[in-house]
């Protein structure tokens, strides 16, 4: 988990150095697609990355991408130290960590069952989310300190030394083997088929499609993915511009937005203290129903907070929520899926949390500024809300277990 901590907080130091570094040398028009072109790599190739981490260790697919992303930052570093390279060399450091995240995030969601017992699973979630937490929180600051004492190449070359870390603590991890589980039958036999029609260069393709097939025929997986969907969607408008244009209407000023944004962190961060403390948890698929109906009402109410101090206990209660709702998900599916495929579920689950969230954004623009910001919110909170009530008809989910 340090090693992913340190990870996490090169992420986040990475991030704000790239924006930084370009907003002095381009408009703001040319700042936003170096933020936003990484995004299209790891988009377009999460899939393909699950597969190799099926194909290969997860482990090694983890270790090959933090040298990748060591190394591109490094070098960047040490080209804003020595000249002036212009845009396109951030240009292209985005565009291969974009590539090198394609490959890290489902590897990262697939190793937990390397490293515990089936029991522990929700534990390691926790201990996973407690990481992110703690690492968006140094990150952005730490880099931010950096380039005020020295500049965008320092904050490059201290998110560059904390990838360094990373991966020689990563050498230190061991991995234990998963245990043989007979193949999907059903899966197993179309993906045959496809492989002597296609041959060898049909390879990637074959498991990808046989990865997306497994989903399809697993009731708690295909469903716990499906919501996973339907929260993003509901979820990440209200809580990224839907909080600001909220504070802007009612005159909270930016405190205001400050603040439910971060007791709603807090509530997270809580969250992942309570599943590391816990370990084991009964009931674990009524649980999740209800911490995400709770999360998704606490969504929709931010639209009746009358002062900024409801606003944030309403989002500490969603950080809450929300978190214990994420971690059990990931808990349950990975708990719930087979070995063999874990890296291509994962890089579902992963496309589901950074690819789909974004897409609903102009939406609730378009719907705070033709209905006014409070019905965006109630609309979008019962959009989450619908995961929890499609769920609560799913027997599977319903009566989902960890193993004791």
């Amino acid at each position: 988990m340090v090693a992913y901590t340190a990870s996490v907080v090169g992420n986040g130091c990475f991030f704000l150095a790239l924006g930084w570094a370009a907003s002095r040398t381009a408009a703001p028009a040319e700042v936003s697609v170096v933020m936003a072109v990484g995004a299209v790599p790891r988009a377009v190739l999460m899939l393909g990355g699950g597969v190799i981490a099926d194909r290969f260790s997860p482990h090694y697919v983890i270790i090959g991408s933090d040298m990748v992303r060591c190394a591109v930052i490094l070098a960047a570093a040490a080209a804003l130290a020595l000249a002036s390279p212009g845009l396109w060399l951030l240009v292209a450091v985005a565009l291969v960590f974009g590539v090198a995240d394609a490959l890290f995030l489902p590897a990262v969601g697939a190793l937990p069952a390397r490293l515990a017992d089936a029991e522990q699973v929700l534990r390691v979630q926790g201990m996973r989310s407690l990481a992110v937490r703690l690492g968006n929180s140094l990150g952005a600051p730490l880099a931010g300190l950096v380039m005020a004492l020295s500049g965008p190449a320092a904050a490059f070359a201290v998110a560059g030394g904390l990838f360094a870390l990373s991966l020689t603590l990563l050498f230190t991890v061991r991995i234990r083997a998963l245990p043989v589980q007979k193949p999907d039958p059903e899966t197993a036999a179309e993906g045959e088929a496809e492989g002597a029609r296609g041959g060898k260069a049909a390879g990637m393709w074959q498991e990808m499609t046989s990865g997306l097939q497994y989903v399809r025929r697993q009731p708690l997986v295909r469903m716990l993915v499906l919501a996973l969907v339907v929260v993003e969607l509901g979820c990440v408008a209200p809580l990224s511009i839907g909080v600001v244009l909220l504070a802007r209407d009612r005159d909270w000023g930016a405190s205001g937005a400050g603040w439910t944004l971060g007791t709603f962190s807090i509530g997270a961060a809580v969250s992942a203290l309570l599943l590391t403390t816990w370990g084991r948890l009964p009931r674990p698929g009524a649980f999740y129903i209800a911490s995400l109906a709770a999360g998704s009402a606490s969504i929709a109410s931010l639209a009746l907070a009358p002062s900024p101090l409801i606003a944030a206990a309403l989002g500490a209660v969603g950080g809450l929520a929300l978190g214990l709702n994420g971690g059990i998900s990931y808990a349950l599916v990975q708990s719930a899926c087979h070995p063999g495929y874990l890296g291509r579920v994962m890089s579902l689950l992963s496309l589901a949390s950074f690819g789909v969230g974004p897409l609903a954004l102009p939406v609730f623009g378009a719907a705070a500024a033709g209905f006014g910001t409070a019905a965006a919110f109630t609309v979008f909170g019962a959009i989450a809300g619908l995961g929890a009530v499609t769920c609560i008809f799913s027997t599977d989910v319903r009566h989902a277990e960890l193993p004791n």
